[in-house]
């Protein structure tokens, strides 16, 4: 059909009428689970807060799951196949493949997701975000886990037909850019994680209906965490993908060395899976000599691809603000960064927060070693709330800011409190998290409703300290829900209230409903130039500032490393 893409007038982005309106029905969607999660996840925090202590213990566990489920797998999910649909088809300047499949994705999702969470809210269906068997569920919450994942391999799939079309139609020179790279390899890790999902969740939906009469504890708990862990791994690849895609937007800044990055990438469908070994170092059903080898060498390896990315992202922005004369010191240019535009400012608090906090934390969890005084304390939901809460959601947010403009054509509201979202929702991570991290060096478990103990038959009582963080954690996440409401309120009441940046963006265009055929004036986008990967480089340009970042990086790393060796020692003499 003619005349089916629209060139954005402010990106110079070309948009395909069908893939904007299912960009735009998933993005939406994954706000509203954000939205949700969000809520429970406070109510789950005044009740960990000793002085508050908000909920019973049924509706604790009830929050609890809500919480994370809404926001670990349908906000994220639902937002990443968002971004695939925008990597394949706008940067590649193409249609998608069977738009009519992407809404059967679409509804599949949006229907699994509800039956879920409606078994969570009849009350039968508490199992957390583990859902360990032989703890049962109602049959409903498997079907629903069943069909979203179902939804979201059809959106996967369609990213590859539409790679397929794009390489077919010639739309583009060359290699994929390296953000549709990016988008390949989360695309990948997906579908072998839904694959994980399929193998485990159908016979347990089938166990829960009567049909099976037994799951074996140690099988599921093992394939689960190929499906629980590997799907955060998909965030990562996105999250980072979102990184470079907000580097070349605010500052037109290319890859220090697209090999490197892309290699990095590979290395995470190589090794990434293994890091949920983790989750299964204190198991006695799983022998030694697989614990070791996860987690003392390929581990690390899916480790290195990060500090990659985390190296050559900054690095690409130094150079590019040094190009434009941002010269002076060791620091100008990241001084001269545009910190009150959101879009940037969110990408990278979110690369500091991941790297420095999720990374350095990551490693020493996965260490068979220390992870026998954290594993299954507050520690842990520490850690991935600096990898997940901070890492993947906040780069999502700040590349929202960029498409509400540039995809939904409505302006930014309350522009003054969307400069200092990011920071708010940081300042109160950063106090969630490290009082978390603090409280589960100490023991604080992290799935007992009440610490205290005040109702056990055995009772313990944990140190006053730990107990302390715990409140200012709280306090911490009190802050961070303040800065989660900010970001769903800016960018709901934007497609709702926003100026109409395009005459033609109603309401209903807002949330899924395609413009008018007369906004679509393009019949076939010119061909994307891409500049040879081999020619990509720093140029005349170094990274000095980036360098010395990385220095401090890992001195941090080894520090902490060493803290809690030496922690460990302690607690277990040798000798």
């Amino acid at each position: 059909m003619a005349n089916m893409f629209r060139k954005c007038p402010d990106s110079g982005l070309f948009f395909h009428r069908s893939a904007e309106s299912l960009m735009k029905a998933h993005a939406v969607m994954g706000v509203v689970f954000l939205l949700m999660g969000g809520i429970f996840g406070l109510l789950v925090m005044l009740t960990r807060m000793p002085t508050v202590h908000l909920l019973d213990a049924e509706t604790f566990y009830l929050a609890l799951s809500i919480h994370g489920t809404n926001i670990l797998i349908f906000w994220i999910i639902f937002f990443e196949i968002a971004v695939l649909y925008f990597a394949s088809t706008t940067l590649l300047r193409v249609r998608p493949a069977s738009p009519g499949f992407g809404w059967l994705g679409f509804l599949l999702m949006l229907g699994g997701s509800i039956l879920t969470t409606a078994a969570f809210f009849r009350g039968n269906s508490s199992v957390m975000f583990t859902s360990y068997v032989p703890m049962p569920a109602e049959p409903i919450f498997y079907l629903g886990l069943i069909l979203f994942a179902v939804g979201a391999l059809i959106g996967c799939f369609i990213f590859l037909a539409t790679l397929m079309i794009a390489k077919r139609e010639n739309t583009y020179e060359g290699s994929v850019p390296l953000v549709v790279f990016g988008a390949l390899v989360a695309c990948i890790i997906a579908i072998m994680t839904i694959l994980h999902g399929a193998v485990i969740l159908i016979p347990t939906f089938l166990w829960s209906i009567g049909l099976i009469p037994n799951i074996d504890p140690l099988i599921y708990r093992t394939i689960w965490w190929a499906l629980g862990h590997s799907s955060q791994q998909i965030n990562v690849s996105a999250h980072v993908a979102v990184w470079y895609a907000i580097a070349a937007i605010v500052f037109g800044a290319k890859p220090m060395s697209e090999k490197v990055s892309r290699t990095a990438f590979l290395l995470y469908i190589l090794f990434l899976q293994l890091a949920s070994a983790h989750h299964l170092l204190v198991d006695p059903g799983v022998s030694s000599t697989w614990k070791i080898f996860n987690t003392s060498y390929a581990m690390y390896l899916a480790v290195l691809a990060s500090m990659i990315h985390g190296l050559t992202v900054p690095g690409s922005i130094e150079v590019a603000q040094r190009k434009k004369g941002y010269t002076n010191g060791m620091f100008e240019w990241l001084r001269k960064a545009p910190w009150e535009n959101p879009v940037f400012s969110g990408m990278f608090l979110s690369l500091i927060v991941f790297g420095f906090i999720g990374g350095i934390t990551g490693v020493v969890m996965g260490t068979e070693q220390i992870n026998l005084i954290i594993h299954n304390t507050i520690f842990v939901p520490g850690h991935f709330h600096a990898t997940v809460a901070v890492g993947t959601t906040l780069a999502f947010m700040a590349i929202t800011y960029f498409l509400i403009p540039v995809l939904f054509r409505r302006q930014l509201i309350l522009p003054g409190l969307a400069k200092w979202q990011p920071y708010i929702f940081t300042a109160g991570m950063l106090g969630l998290i490290l009082f978390m991290l603090g409280a589960g060096t100490l023991g604080l478990p992290r799935r007992h409703w009440d610490v205290s103990f005040a109702d056990a038959a055995l009772q313990f009582e944990f140190a006053g300290t730990a107990i302390t963080m715990m409140g200012l954690s709280g306090i911490g996440g009190i802050l961070a829900a303040v800065g989660g409401g900010a970001f769903c309120l800016i960018a709901v009441g934007s497609l709702v209230f926003g100026k109409k940046l395009d005459p033609n963006a109603g309401l209903l265009q807002s949330f899924g409903m395609p413009l008018n055929t007369s906004s679509y004036t393009v019949e076939k986008p010119d061909l994307l130039e891409r500049t040879p990967v081999e020619t990509h480089g720093s140029g005349d340009h170094g990274a000095p500032g980036t360098f010395v970042l990385a220095l401090v990086f890992l001195v941090s790393f080894v520090i902490y490393f060493f803290i809690n060796a030496k922690y460990l020692a302690s607690l277990w003499p040798m000798g």
